[in-house]
């Protein structure tokens, strides 16, 4: 059964979830401290399995940064991507409620653009703002 947790900051499944999707765990520290500094998260359960996880930073009323929407490999394709984007842009809509410019921004993973402009999200250049861009 899929069930879902708001602003879960287990350490060890955030770390399973990043290794499960390629992009590699970080020390347990760093998790710790990114986990202390997301503003709202999102995790997804097939019955106690961790199977997804999304999240937001920024400073919760004019910019948010949607962040780390991880799936694992074998719930890809089952809609649990949009069930997390559901969740977070129903807490968006909150926020829009007292800041109707909040200003959202996601960086999305090479080839998976078109997932989020099902959501409304367009490119920057398309927008007038100019590419994102990355301090290396």
């Amino acid at each position: 059964m899929i069930k879902i947790k708001e602003n879960n900051k287990d350490i060890k499944e955030f770390n399973y979830l990043y290794d499960s999707v390629g992009w590699g765990a970080y020390d347990n520290s760093i998790t710790k401290k990114a986990l202390d500094n997301t503003f709202y998260s999102v995790s997804v359960y097939d019955d106690d399995k961790i199977i997804g996880y999304g999240r937001m930073i920024g400073d919760a009323i004019c910019f948010l940064y949607i962040q780390d929407i991880m799936v694992i490999p074998e719930y890809q394709g089952k809609k649990i991507g949009t069930l997390i984007m559901n969740k977070l842009l129903e807490k968006i809509d909150q926020i829009k409620e007292e800041n109707p410019n909040l200003r959202v921004y996601l960086g999305a993973s090479k080839s998976k653009e078109s997932f989020y402009e099902k959501f409304g999200f367009i490119k920057r250049i398309d927008a007038d703002l100019g590419y994102g861009m990355i301090l290396k």
